[in-house]
């Protein structure tokens, strides 16, 4: 039979082709990372990051990658992306939250604020409604504004997964659906927006909610950085933590699993002043 390239192929062919040869090897073929979409400038990757959720303070030299809250200011000559906790109030918001926006709030059966265990000063929002969501999107969609609005090129929605910390109020569905929301006004202001959490999940949040890319905590120390990059191929940035490692950072940068712009920081995310600052990178 004569041999003809892939290039030259009609595109149908191909597909045929590739599904013929997955079914007969008896094993579902592995999905390809999704290509950006049109129109968006994702983050620079590989890249050295730097997480400064915790303090925002001038990037050592070689930082090309930088996250800041979105209360904070973006880092001159690099690329800035912006956090914001969508499914969760920020422990400085509490009062606020609960006084003006108690209907946002998600309650237990006894009708109390259900809280997130690891973080005690935060509230899960209840996105379980329409109308929920909807308020929802306008309050957290004013962080988002804020961020376009002080030159970050990027936003991350933290807590993804606080459906998972609800006792079965909520679930994945109720948050995807808000999170379509955020993306959507993300775009809107020409902002990519990355997926924080629920790796298990990763595939729907990439088509059914449209982030863009993803931020990992402690993927290789969870064994999950491949569930997001076979998503997000290489825009997948990573943060390791000293107190948590699966062995040594030098190990967990040997591994290919690990996405190439991960870095190790000190789980307070304190600045360099502070004597428990710790800053790495692969």
């Amino acid at each position: 039979m004569d041999q003809v390239s892939a290039s030259v192929r009609p595109a149908w062919v191909v597909l045929v082709s590739i599904a013929l040869l997955a079914g007969c090897s008896g094993q579902e073929a592995a999905p390809a990372p999704t290509a950006p979409r049109a129109g968006v400038a994702l983050p620079p990757s590989p890249a050295v990051l730097d997480y400064q959720l915790g303090a925002a303070y001038p990037p050592p030299a070689g930082v090309t990658l930088v996250a800041r809250d979105s209360t904070a200011s973006p880092a001159p000559g690099v690329h800035n992306v912006c956090y914001v906790n969508g499914f969760q109030t920020q422990p400085q918001d509490r009062e606020l939250w609960l006084t003006r926006r108690g209907h946002l709030v998600l309650k237990d059966s006894g009708g109390e604020p259900v809280i997130d265990p690891e973080w005690p000063d935060e509230l899960l929002v209840d996105t379980s409604s329409p109308s929920n969501r909807d308020e929802l999107a306008r309050l957290v969609g004013e962080s988002i504004t804020r961020c376009a609005d002080r030159g970050f090129q990027s936003v991350e929605i933290d807590n993804l997964d606080s459906y998972s910390r609800s006792g079965d109020r909520l679930t994945a569905e109720h948050n995807l659906a808000f999170a379509a929301l955020l993306s959507a006004r993300a775009h809107d202001r020409g902002l990519p927006i990355g997926q924080k959490n629920s790796a298990e999940i990763s595939r729907r949040a990439h088509d059914e909610v449209g982030f863009d890319f993803a931020v990992t905590e402690e993927c290789h120390a969870f064994n999950e950085c491949s569930t997001y990059t076979d998503v997000y191929g290489a825009h997948v940035m990573d943060v390791e933590y000293t107190d948590n490692l699966r062995g040594t950072f030098a190990g967990a940068c040997a591994d290919p699993a690990t996405p190439r712009t991960t870095t190790l920081r000190d789980r307070g995310l304190v600045g360099p002043e502070n004597p428990d600052h710790v800053f790495q990178h692969c």
